[in-house]
């Protein structure tokens, strides 16, 4: 390609990121200083890790000095990767501990896509040593982690963005504004939250020696240690509680999420859950197969569904929410909205905008989703705004902890059989010692809980 060619391009990406990043702050912040190079790294170089990172780059010269990956394997290919996409073409260095990589590197933004049982303390140090933080959903195992994670973000007054991109996608902006806000659905007083995607591994591999290339005491970090039985990476090491909440703690947060934001909805008045392994007991793994949730506010309720068997209840909207009113229903998900009246009124629809042609690269890029890249851009551009302004990010890390918390809230009602009705300001399930207790798991040896009054 020759030299105009790229430069053409450049214009290009350049001129869709400022216009991205205008309409991505709203009136209410100015757009990032584009003169300024962020300083970053990534903690975890897996699939979403890098994807994330991949955005950033697409929409800010940033400057990828480091990454962190307990695989030397990936994260030496995530180095290569990350060598032709930034504009520098410099390879970040590599490490294996990332307290050292924290140590030893000035930096102004981390990106942390490890499995879920890492967040809280790769987030919090990395807050302690200076940087702003985008971290992935959940940003949590247990509720006291979000709640240290919180109060780390204020005390040191970092910006925390986290990876519940639905608020920043545009389709779905204009669902919240055009048809919600302006009280097309009427009265609202049900929602529904659903995954039918078979996400439950079935498999049931035997144990085995621990590859060279991976450090699988630095992996398990805090979380148990697990007999070692293949490689963690990309879906394995969701198929068990020991690094997250299953399904309802991978999936449902994102929907949750996206309906307290397009209704302004806060922490859930109480929280009843059912399910277990009902269907597929012969795998190793040990999350929920079949589950179902209430989450109460005032004259509302929002109910999870999900089956990882099964056919989906609609197959048009698999994975989605959907927000009932008395003149009309909104359905969405990734990929799409529908409005339908009841009565008078005009049925909308709209698809998610894949940019094809700023962004040829997304293109080739291995296991990207495709319709979240946009969303993710804005999504970047929005951490951007927030740091360079001091105010705080549409996910912000507190709105991201209350659709955290009330999974993981829906996991302690299910395993006590009981509702649990929860006080951020105390801290505690009301009247409820044992659920109370559950609140925080305990860490493996080595590894101190991070706790709100001590970060």
């Amino acid at each position: 390609m020759n030299s105009f060619n790229l430069n053409r391009r450049s214009f290009i990406k350049g001129t869709a990121a400022a216009s991205l990043a205008l309409t991505s702050v709203g009136a209410s912040a100015a757009m990032f200083n584009p003169e300024k190079k962020y300083r970053v790294a990534l903690l975890g170089t897996g699939w979403y890790g890098k994807s994330d990172l991949f955005r950033l780059i697409q929409v800010a010269d940033v400057d990828v000095v480091a990454l962190c990956d307990a695989d030397t394997k990936q994260v030496s290919q995530a180095a290569e990767m990350v060598s032709k996409r930034q504009k520098s073409g410099k390879k970040p260095k590599q490490y294996g501990d990332y307290k050292k990589l924290l140590a030893e590197n000035k930096l102004d933004i981390v990106l942390i896509g490890t499995p879920d049982h890492w967040h809280a303390l790769m987030a919090i140090d990395a807050m302690k040593a200076g940087a702003h933080v985008f971290v992935q959903k959940p940003i949590s195992v247990d509720v006291i982690e979000g709640e240290a994670m919180v109060a780390a973000a204020r005390k040191y007054n970092r910006v925390v963005q986290v990876g519940t991109q639905r608020r920043s996608t545009p389709f779905l902006e204009e669902a919240k504004e055009q048809i919600v806000e302006k009280g097309l659905l009427g009265k609202i007083s049900h929602a529904e939250v659903c995954c039918y995607y078979p996400m439950r591994n079935s498999a049931n591999p035997p144990l085995q020696p621990v590859p060279d290339h991976l450090d699988y005491e630095m992996w398990t970090g805090p979380a148990p240690m697990r007999p070692y039985d293949g490689l963690p990476h990309i879906r394995w090491w969701r198929a068990f509680m020991e690094y997250g909440n299953g399904v309802m703690g991978d999936m449902c947060v994102h929907m949750l999420d996206a309906v307290r934001w397009t209704m302004g909805l806060g922490w859930p008045t109480r929280i009843t859950s059912q399910g277990g392994i009902y269907v597929q007991k012969d795998a190793k793994s040990n999350i929920a197969d079949t589950q179902t949730a209430v989450f109460e506010y005032p004259e509302l309720n929002i109910v999870w569904t999900h089956r990882t068997w099964g056919r989906a209840a609609d197959p048009k909207y698999p994975w989605s929410y959907k927000i009932y009113g008395d003149k009309g229903t909104l359905e969405a998900n990734t990929m799409m909205y529908d409005f339908t009246p009841i009565g008078d009124g005009e049925p909308i629809h709209k698809d998610v905008e894949i940019d094809r042609v700023n962004f040829p690269e997304d293109l080739t890029e291995e296991r990207i989703e495709l319709n979240a890249a946009p969303a993710m851009r804005k999504h970047m551009l929005n951490f951007l705004a927030a740091i360079e302004n001091n105010e705080r990010p549409v996910a912000d890390i507190e709105e991201a902890h209350i659709s955290t918390a009330s999974c993981i809230l829906a996991n302690i009602s299910m395993e006590l059989g009981r509702p649990v009705v929860y006080d951020s300001k105390t801290r505690q399930v009301i009247g409820d010692p044992e659920a109370t207790a559950m609140l925080m798991r305990p860490y493996r040896e080595g590894y101190v809980h991070p706790l709100p009054e001590y970060v």
